[in-house]
């Protein structure tokens, strides 16, 4: 058992901080959103007054905020993580930023004597919750070995991807694929639909046949095929379209820094601009079958 500051309680963020709070450990949880703390204390965790308050003495500071902006600022300034961490603290970051900002911040706390991880996650909501993330983690050996049974608490994999800023290296170049792999299954499910084919049985052949893929068979885009999936609650509590639109972006913006051309992201952010415009942003990105069956 060990001490936990917990910073950002949004739709991933508590259920993470829950289930820190659940495998025992004392867990001081801020949010600028007081019912996202009081969610917390009923969870388990004990309120914060401020990330100072949070931070003090904690043996670990997890944070996940939604952009690098909001990353740099809970560490740099004068009120935030470093101004009041223990000196023997680990930095996890779980944020999906740009590689640029993970090193950043990393390179800021290294400069005062902290060890600290670029941990983003995989596998949305549902997975928060039930405690079976995938981390793909950015660090030394030694901060990778310090965050690894905190990160368990949370996960069912946690995967050392490599140096500082690996870890979101990784989390966007897998979210590139997740967007562009569930506009192809939508587009697939729309065209059966069209054909006449029913959807069960289209699914029964493609989940076991060579268009099988995370977004068919965890998270299928019609509802009844798979029980757990945002389709099933009018793609409500997924992932939100505007939040994939963010990761698309930082993808974006790493194949312009290496040269790249990457035209399937370029078309995929197309289509998420259009979908976070035209139906709600917090909508799960899997509605975006709504948009491509109404065209």
């Amino acid at each position: 058992m060990v001490d936990i500051a917990f910073i950002g309680l949004g739709a991933m963020g508590s259920g993470m901080a829950a289930n820190l709070a659940k495998a025992g450990h004392r867990v001081r949880a801020y949010d600028l959103m007081p019912a996202s703390i009081e969610a917390a204390v009923a969870a388990g965790c004990v309120a914060a007054a401020s990330v100072g308050e949070a931070v003090a003495g904690a043996a670990f500071v997890v944070t996940m905020l939604p952009t690098g902006a909001h990353v740099l600022d809970v560490y740099q300034n004068g009120e935030g993580v470093l101004a009041h961490a223990h000196p023997d603290a680990v930095f996890i970051d779980c944020s999906t930023i740009s590689v640029e900002d993970a090193r950043a911040a990393g390179e800021f706390a290294r400069a005062r004597g902290f060890l600290m991880c670029d941990a983003p996650v995989s596998g949305g909501v549902a997975a928060a919750a039930a405690g079976t993330l995938t981390f793909m983690v950015g660090g030394t050996a030694e901060e990778f070995e310090k965050a690894q049974p905190i990160l368990q608490a949370m996960g069912k994999a946690v995967i050392h991807a490599g140096q500082s800023g690996a870890g979101q290296a990784a989390k966007i170049c897998n979210n590139m694929l997740l967007a562009i792999s569930m506009i192809g299954t939508c587009e697939a499910f729309v065209l059966a639909e069209k054909l006449g084919l029913d959807a069960k049985a289209f699914f029964d052949i493609a989940s076991q046949s060579s268009g099988q893929s995370w977004s068919m068979t965890s998270y299928a885009p019609v509802p009844g095929l798979v029980p757990t999936a945002p389709s099933n609650r009018d793609f409500t509590n997924g992932f939100a379209g505007a939040l994939m639109l963010k990761d698309l972006r930082l993808a974006l913006e790493a194949t312009h820094a290496v040269g790249m051309t990457a035209a399937l992201a370029l078309k995929s952010e197309e289509i998420y601009s259009e979908y976070s415009v035209k139906y709600p942003p917090n909508r799960d990105f899997s509605g975006v079958i709504d948009m491509l069956r109404n065209q």
